[in-house]
């Protein structure tokens, strides 16, 4: 996978042109684009499969096949082999990704695997730290349900889910709160701690490890490639 060796359109392009896309910010978003181009277009999507991804097209924007679509195409500046090479594009980025990375997806997901696993917790924060105290006696002592206080008093977005936050990886969270959260088992009521203005008690509902299955695998295959295309843009934006 040399893209940065590959000839391309790209190096046809002028001076004045190179300097426009610059000037507008999106000489690196046309690198991208090329360079995933010519790493996918070799992939094949049979006519029967672009078809449903047409099908599909239209059905979610309500428009009917044949001239309708045309007149759709033809207001956005769109041929149709342009509409299908948009559709099918994705998924010849998941083939590529699987036949060219998928060998080193179960790597990737070991070194990142602390920042896939998944957390459930409780959460109540307020301003004032004596409140804050008043509420983790209540619940520790079962005079109140958190998921009442929280959404009766939280001052934070978690009010809407009765105090629920996740499952959301743990490192999400503010450093402090991910560290009370890693270093509790699950269903402890946490002691009021402090972070920035606010005071909040937390609970740990549960806690979702990570692991690596074929949709862990295909999200690491498209990660490694996406790293790929970041690497290969930045080279091929030296040589331009």
């Amino acid at each position: 996978m040399n893209g940065s060796m590959t000839s391309s359109p790209l190096d046809a392009l002028s001076a004045d042109t190179l300097a426009l896309l610059r000037q507008h910010n999106l000489l690196k978003q046309l690198v991208a684009a090329e360079l995933v181009k010519e790493a996918v277009e070799s992939i094949d999507i049979s006519e029967e499969e672009q078809g449903k991804f047409v099908d599909s097209y239209c059905k979610q924007r309500g428009i009917q096949p044949g001239e309708e679509l045309n007149a759709h195409l033809k207001q956005r500046s769109l041929s149709d082999s342009d509409l299908r090479w948009q559709l099918c594009l994705n998924q010849r980025i998941k083939i590529h990704s699987q036949e060219n990375f998928q060998h080193k997806a179960e790597a990737r997901f070991l070194a990142r695997k602390e920042r896939l696993d998944r957390v459930v917790y409780s959460l109540l924060r307020v301003k004032d730290p004596l409140i804050a105290r008043e509420f983790y006696l209540q619940i520790d002592g079962k005079e109140a349900n958190f998921a009442d206080l929280a959404s009766r008093f939280s001052e934070g977005q978690e009010s809407n889910t009765n105090g629920i936050v996740g499952p959301v990886p743990l490192t999400q969270a503010h450093p402090a709160l991910a560290e009370k959260l890693r270093t509790n088992p699950a269903g402890k009521l946490i002691e009021p701690f402090p972070i920035g203005e606010w005071w909040l008690v937390t609970r740990l509902e549960r806690y979702e490890p990570a692991r690596f299955d074929a949709s862990i695998a295909h999200q690491m295959a498209l990660e490694l490639f996406q790293e790929w295309v970041e690497e290969e843009s930045a080279a091929r934006l030296r040589d331009l």
